[in-house]
């Protein structure tokens, strides 16, 4: 790619945790510098990086950032209801290495929190997961206790290639450098951003109204987004000055979501092939499962992010027109959300089977449509 070539990278890298044993998750690629190194090269002066990371990892994933040249310049939490807890039960570990045998007591519920836009609902499991109590008194002591709290927000690390110049001579010869503050502003309800469908129309509202102003109802956009979830919403206080109306919100990714752009043609993939279990295991019921929760999906990709929440992202980076690149596609929500924002768009993937699914999302998509 030819140096100072792109305007604005938005990236959801591995998180490197080994997430379900898979190699990518776990190859060291995220927290070498030298990819971001190479991301510096071909940016333009100004241009911003967004990249997600884990809570545990992305520390590590920002220096690399760093190291490579770029400044860090924020970071965006997303906060959400769902998730589970991958801990450790300690008492059941104890009894467990004694060889002692645990008495059923009852049958328990999974509930699994997933959230929609400006809602949450819980979905109960089917009974069948016994509840136990301890069989040994080392067991006895140690119930309740466990190895890892409840995950509840994705951090999003903000960083830019140092400008030429100020930021005003910087934005008129290169287009970057400066964030999209009214065009991402967030509505009233907090469930949009104040724009007029997309960048593109942003643009051309520009053009045909050069001495006009663009409303700026709304919200400064803020370094913090949430899903819209009743357990998120809750933690606000009641006042309308301070609820959670003035962050942007975004779930998420729904199945309708994860499969957005692809045709009734391309094959379904069962939900125990998703997570690499077996049909009606113990595994598959429970809802660390993650997508054995569902029926399956065309896009089997186990990492999606929303749509929404990416294409609120590459507005906020990206100049109108511009080039968004993402250097770990996977199955191209990134590209779909440039899309559909009227940006132009390119990305680097290394597995051929989620190549696939991107390429199909991206054809799957008008410029400027809805989602």
């Amino acid at each position: 790619m030819a140096d100072c070539s792109v305007d604005a990278f938005v990236t959801d890298p591995p998180y490197e945790l080994g997430f379900m044993g898979k190699a990518w998750d776990s190859s060291g690629i995220a927290y070498d510098a030298t990819v971001w190194t190479e991301a510096l090269r071909v940016a333009k002066p100004g241009a911003h990086l967004l990249a997600f990371g884990g809570t545990r990892t992305f520390h590590r994933l920002t220096c690399a950032i760093e190291d490579a040249g770029w400044e860090i310049r924020d970071c965006v939490m997303w906060v959400y209801g769902s998730g589970f807890p991958k801990s450790l039960d300690v008492s059941k570990a104890i009894d467990k290495a004694a060889g002692a045998e645990r008495e059923v007591v009852g049958d328990g519920y999974f509930a699994a929190r997933r959230p929609k836009p400006g809602n949450g609902v819980t979905i109960h499991m089917p009974a069948g997961h016994p509840i136990t109590v301890p069989a040994t008194d080392a067991a006895k002591q140690w119930q309740g206790w466990g190895t890892a709290l409840k995950p509840a927000w994705e951090p999003i690390i903000v960083a830019r290639k140092p400008l030429t110049g100020t930021v005003a001579a910087n934005v008129q010869q290169f287009g970057t450098g400066a964030i999209n503050v009214d065009g991402c502003r967030v509505g009233t309800d907090g469930g949009g951003w104040n724009g007029l469908g997309s960048t593109h129309n942003e643009a051309q509202w520009r053009l045909n109204n050069p001495d006009g102003m663009k409303r700026n109802e709304g919200r400064w956009p803020a370094n913090l987004i949430h899903d819209g979830s009743d357990e998120v919403v809750g933690l606000f206080p009641t006042d309308s000055d301070k609820s959670a109306a003035r962050f942007f919100y975004c779930a998420k990714a729904s199945k309708r979501d994860r499969d957005m752009g692809l045709s009734s043609s391309t094959p379904i993939t069962p939900a125990a092939d998703m997570v690499d279990r077996t049909e009606g295991s113990a595994g598959m019921n429970s809802p660390r499962a993650g997508a054995g929760r569902t029926s399956g999906s065309r896009n089997d990709h186990p990492t999606v992010k929303p749509i929404a929440l990416m294409r609120y992202l590459c507005r906020l980076v990206t100049p109108p027109g511009g080039l968004v690149f993402d250097p770990f596609v996977g199955s191209g929500s990134t590209l779909v959300a440039a899309k559909l924002e009227w940006f132009q768009a390119s990305g680097a993937e290394m597995r051929p089977e989620a190549v696939a699914i991107a390429q199909a999302r991206v054809d799957g998509v008008q410029h400027g449509g809805d989602i």
